[in-house]
């Protein structure tokens, strides 16, 4: 590691291959807590090239726990996090509604690093037991329309990072990492991302997927369609900016998308809004991603009709059943 920190200290930058042997020790532990802080310190102090992020995606790729999802057509939602904004589990509620929708989705997330409460923690919290017996995760695809892969479980490096980016709580490369490593190789992606840089890498690396994805950034700096300010939308066919009235019917505050300060505040909120008792302000945020992921996989004509289904899905408490249904499935 001292010879590869040297050569970032140096400012220089890895190659694809150097990048990927790097994560790839970190992910076997052949490097102590501090070597591993500081290597990702770098990555707080520049820009992450796209050899770079594509060699710590093979890495991760090649180490991971695969997930077969043959037969089903999954979509993921997921945001990279590390937007300081500290909403309420938007992406995870709209994985709900889009499986109410009838849309299979594998969710793949992890403890909050940078957030009060991540994915994996209100998915904890409401009663998930986080597995990887591949049998069990189709069971709960095919009866429940989702299942949830906590990162840790499916990459070793990101378990051996888990403490480090937890006591930094600061946004990391593997923030970027994460949406770009569902074991499950989802065939549609709806990416919320916190910068405009980083919709720019990820439409790079996207369009090279060849699957059909949307790239989302709130211009006010969330990394999901907050409706707090207009949103990018980058698809394989182009981009544009939308304004939150097409794309939730409504503008919201800041407050109105909180997400409390402990995880117990955060599953609340959670059940709150799946049960049908969110606030117009939190139903319309959760409705409009949905609604983005739901026009991604090409089943909808237009974003209004995605969005119509995802009322559907949460007004008629299809969203929730997944939820209970799932719950059950433990």
């Amino acid at each position: 590691m001292k010879k590869l920190l040297q050569l970032l200290f140096e400012h220089k930058t890895l190659d694809r291959e150097g990048a990927k042997q790097a994560l790839m020790d970190i992910g076997k532990g052949i490097y102590n807590e501090h070597e591993v802080t500081a290597f990702m310190t770098v990555y707080l102090m520049r820009s992450i090239t796209i050899e770079e992020l594509q060699g710590f995606q093979d890495a991760l790729l090649e180490l991971c726990v695969p997930v077969n999802m043959d037969g089903f057509n999954v979509v993921d939602i997921v945001g990279t996090g590390g937007d300081g904004k500290n909403t309420f589990n938007i992406s995870t509620l709209s994985c709900f509604i889009v499986a109410g929708a009838g849309q299979k989705v594998v969710k793949h997330g992890n403890y909050g690093a940078s957030s009060v409460s991540g994915a994996s923690n209100v998915m904890e919290q409401l009663g998930y037991r986080f597995k990887n017996n591949n049998d069990h995760l189709r069971k709960e695809v095919e009866e429940a329309n989702i299942c949830f892969l906590h990162a840790p479980m499916f990459h070793p490096a990101l378990k051996v990072v888990g403490a480090i980016r937890k006591n930094l709580a600061m946004r990391t490369f593997f923030n970027m990492l994460g949406p770009m490593v569902n074991p499950a190789n989802p065939a549609f992606q709806l990416v919320g991302v916190y910068s405009l840089e980083m919709a720019r890498i990820y439409n790079y690396l996207l369009q090279l997927s060849g699957k059909p994805f949307s790239i989302i950034h709130s211009l006010d700096g969330y990394d999901e369609i907050s409706l707090t300010g207009d949103t990018k939308v980058i698809t394989q066919d182009g981009e544009k900016i939308m304004t939150p009235w097409q794309l939730g019917k409504r503008m919201v505050n800041p407050i109105d998308i909180y997400g409390g300060n402990t995880v117990d505040e955060a599953a609340e909120i959670f059940k709150t809004i799946i049960s049908g008792n969110g606030t117009w302000a939190q139903n319309a945020v959760v409705m409009a991603n949905a609604a983005m992921a739901l026009h991604c996989t090409g089943a909808y004509k237009t974003y209004e009709d995605a969005y119509l289904a995802a009322v559907e899905s949460l007004e008629s408490g299809k969203a929730y059943a997944c939820l209970q249904k799932l719950i059950t499935l433990q």
